[in-house]
């Protein structure tokens, strides 16, 4: 790790800067390294340590006894077929072990935590994010404080509880929670762990497409990944960038942004980005809020915290913005069952929504390498998955 550099203003700060935000005009931090310097493979082992020349910490050993990461890639050809797709690919994320892909970010953030000696950490979520701190952080023996809405999937909060953390579910929306974790993280001196605002989350996440790369043995040709605060979305875009940097590979993929159309502030602006013409002045772009509403919880969010890294991961790789309806969303999580044996929460099933789109619309080729990434588990959120219920029988075979 060299350092850090603002997203909106290039503005550059030294690895010991303490603050997660740029002291000149406030934007996001992304963190540098010297690629040149690197001058071998990826290490052996499972998990995500093994990458420990493109994270900003070491692997830490007994301090943190689960594995994280190492997640499977699934061909998906008859669920492809479906739309007309010859290479559709699940990067499946629920097998971590909070059942998401948060649990990468928060072992990266959390490790940065005890580093600097802090032994609460806070995260603002709508309740996966929540919940893998609070797993993570039992595993490493830190006290964890979760701000959810109060709309949280109560499942999402059980696992919280579980595992310990102290769980406030805040009056309000998903944004009143993270403005109530930041002033709170910043009267009480607590470590905050939330996305966007920290960086090292983006760290742990990019280490997904160091996967597929390695589980596809090519880079590939489109990643489509569910939005809300946008930090998923930068973080894969990270990682390819990481690879070509340092010369691993020789061409990026397209990244997409499938989002919720109650929930699309990142699509909206790209769209305006694109419908100017004009080449984006990053320090003067503005993303418009919404009011977010949509059966998606994971991806719903009013002013996405880490939304200009998401705006321009999209525009710099010539990906998608594409808006589906919450409709298209419930649909994709039983064609997804059916078809590819992978239960997904609404937010984790965006995706496939978003790839049909994009095949209806002649966006996407049938030959092209498409990998898509299912972030959650459907357990997170049984009562909005659209099924019907068992057929009820008497003991016999009559």
């Amino acid at each position: 790790m060299n350092g850090y550099r603002c997203l909106a203003c290039n503005t550059e700060q030294s690895a010991d800067f303490a603050v997660f935000v740029c002291p000149v005009c406030g934007g996001n931090l992304d963190i540098t390294y010297d690629y040149a310097a690197i001058e071998s493979d990826f290490g052996e082992g499972e998990g995500i340590f093994r990458y420990q020349t493109l994270l900003p910490c070491s692997d830490p050993g007994a301090a943190l006894p689960l594995t994280i990461g190492n997640t499977p890639l699934h061909p998906v050809r008859r669920l492809g077929a479906s739309a007309g797709l010859d290479n559709i690919w699940l990067k499946d994320e629920t097998g971590n072990p909070s059942s998401s892909i948060k649990d990468r970010a928060s072992a990266v953030a959390l490790l940065r935590a005890a580093e600097t000696g802090a032994d609460t950490v806070a995260v603002a979520s709508t309740g996966n994010a929540g919940s893998s701190t609070a797993c993570l952080a039992a595993a490493m023996g830190l006290h964890a404080v979760v701000f959810v809405p109060e709309t949280a999937p109560a499942a999402k909060l059980a696992q919280s509880l579980a595992y310990g953390a102290r769980v406030l579910a805040v009056r309000g929306s998903y944004d009143d929670a993270y403005d109530l974790c930041l002033r709170e993280c910043d009267r009480r001196g607590w470590f905050n762990r939330s996305t966007g605002f920290n960086p090292f989350t983006r760290e742990g996440k990019k280490t997904a497409s160091f996967e597929i790369w390695e589980q596809l043995g090519q880079v590939p040709d489109r990643v489509i990944v569910p939005t809300g605060d946008g930090n998923i979305l930068s973080g894969i875009w990270k990682g390819w960038r990481d690879l070509h940097a340092a010369g691993f590979v020789d061409r990026l993929p397209k990244i997409d942004c499938a989002q919720s159309a109650g929930s699309a502030a990142i699509c909206r602006a790209i769209a305006s980005i694109r419908e100017s013409g004009i080449d984006p002045d990053w320090r003067s772009v503005d993303i418009e809020s919404v009011a977010a509403s949509t059966v998606a919880d994971s991806i719903s969010v009013d002013q996405p915290r880490d939304g200009l890294a998401a705006v321009r991961a999209v525009i710099e790789s010539g990906g998608e913005p594409v808006v589906v309806s919450d409709d298209e969303i419930l649909a994709s999580i039983g064609e997804l069952a059916s078809k590819a044996g992978v239960f997904a929460e609404p937010a984790a099933a965006a995706p496939w929504a978003a790839a049909k789109q994009l095949a209806a619309n002649g966006q996407a080729g049938a030959d092209e390498t498409i990998v898509l990434l299912i972030t959650g588990n459907g357990l997170k959120d049984v009562p909005a998955v659209p099924v019907g219920k068992p057929e009820l029988v008497d003991a016999n075979s009559d």
